[in-house]
């Protein structure tokens, strides 16, 4: 059955002065509004004391017709509020408040945008002292009506003003509150992980080693170079500020022992950290996002793979083994570019540098350094991937969780590095 729609019919408005046949209508429908008939207006051939009843109040009609929707009530509004405009003036005028019928018997179409617009326009004609009258002979109109005129337009909420300082604090405590969440949620991903892996190690088979030997290339060995060139700069300066401040107490030869301390045991795994989390943690949220945007980790799941078992275990495995690799990378080129950099400043001589070098180097920084590595290979995988699968399918989602996944990781990794500072001087070691 085909259903046949009414042909559009433009919104119209004509005034005229008669009274509409009320056996025309269903009859008339009154919305509620508050005013009070005003007094009729008296004709000037009337004698004095006739009631005005009889035809002496002026009776005005607006007669609409047509379709009063959103598309169509914008060309109409300000001849309506013109009309709203005359009643007011006529109202204006003592013993000549007209009444005011509103017929709406040829409306073809009427939705919330009309309806508005005529309770609007019959509100500010009642509160100019008009007696406004409704004939609205379709019921689904007038129950349109009714709901409409029940809102209160008039008044508008005002905007509650909020102090800075209580903006501030709430800024505050919101984004404390949303970290809290944050570690909460990593804490229990990383409890997932660990449960995932002791799986998989009492099941070597389940392991993936050619995706973890993949994993390690790209994050890995493909980092050498950025981590080698970072840390044989860093080095460089770190001898060069050294070796100015030593010369003015004539003991340039400590210089060796500061780039001994500081690249071994702080530096060296420390600027690994970061070079690799800004590298391979914002690389795995971005990998783990898109396929999540994708819906690639749920067809996963519905072929029964378990996506920790596939994304996550070989990331993670796969640059904790790394990262102790790029660690010592890192502390052999910051050595040699603070020997360099002694070299050219100081003229303390390659071999020289060498043997006091191996003289006053401790065992114990070089492992203090490697040791912190895995704990933050796992800090910086755990992070990367619990905000790849964060992510809900658009472009700046993906976007949005790689910065956040890269300043996570930062943030959480020199926490940890200030508490195994903290944890070393406590043992002595």
């Amino acid at each position: 059955m085909r259903e046949t729609v009414p042909p559009f019919r433009e919104p119209t408005l004509k005034g005229d002065y008669r009274r509409p046949d009320p056996d025309a209508h269903a009859g008339p429908h009154e919305p509620g509004l508050d005013c009070t008939p005003a007094a009729s207006c008296v004709e000037p051939d009337q004698p004095d004391g006739a009631d005005g009843a009889d035809g002496g109040a002026r009776e005005l009609v607006l007669t609409f017709s047509g379709a009063w929707d959103v598309a169509s009530i914008g060309r109409m509004t300000a001849r309506l509020l013109h009309r709203c405009a005359e009643v007011g003036n006529a109202c204006a005028v003592p013993g000549d408040a007209p009444v005011v019928h509103l017929d709406l018997a040829e409306v073809s179409r009427l939705d919330t945008a009309g309806a508005q617009l005529l309770c609007r326009s019959a509100a500010s004609m009642a509160a100019a002292g008009a007696h406004v009258v409704w004939h609205v002979p379709d019921h689904g109109q007038s129950m349109l009506l009714d709901r409409v005129r029940a809102i209160d337009i008039s008044a508008v909420p005002r905007a509650r003003r909020v102090s800075p300082v209580l903006g501030a604090l709430n800024a505050i405590g919101a984004s404390i509150v949303e970290e809290l969440e944050q570690v909460r949620s990593i804490i229990g991903f990383l409890g997932m992980f660990l449960v995932s892996l002791a799986a998989a190690v009492a099941r070597p088979w389940r392991l993936r080693w050619v995706s973890i030997v993949h994993h390690m290339e790209q994050t890995g060995i493909q980092a050498v170079p950025i981590v080698a060139l970072l840390t044989f700069l860093i080095g460089l300066v770190t001898a060069y500020m050294g070796s100015e401040q030593f010369t003015r107490f004539g003991a340039q030869v400590f210089v060796v022992n500061l780039i001994e301390v500081s690249t071994l045991r702080e530096l060296g795994v420390l600027l690994t950290a970061l070079i690799v989390a800004g590298r391979s943690g914002s690389s795995f949220t971005a990998q783990i996002g898109a396929m999540v945007a994708n819906e690639e980790v749920d067809a996963m799941r519905s072929m029964g793979l378990d996506p920790m078992e596939v994304l996550v275990i070989p990331r993670v495995v796969a640059l904790v083994l790394m990262l102790p690799v790029l660690t010592f990378i890192a502390d052999f080129m910051g050595v040699l570019g603070g020997g360099i950099a002694s070299w050219l400043s100081l003229g303390i001589s390659p071999g020289a540098f060498a043997v006091r070098f191996l003289e006053i180097t401790r065992l114990a920084n070089f492992v203090t350094g490697l040791v912190k590595a895995p704990f933050f290979a796992l800090i910086i995988g755990i992070v990367g991937c619990f905000q790849g699968f964060r992510v809900t399918g658009s472009a700046e989602s993906v976007g949005r969780l790689t910065t956040q996944a890269v300043v996570e990781s930062i943030f959480l990794v020199i926490v940890a590095n200030a508490g195994f500072a903290i944890l070393f001087m406590s043992l002595g070691v």
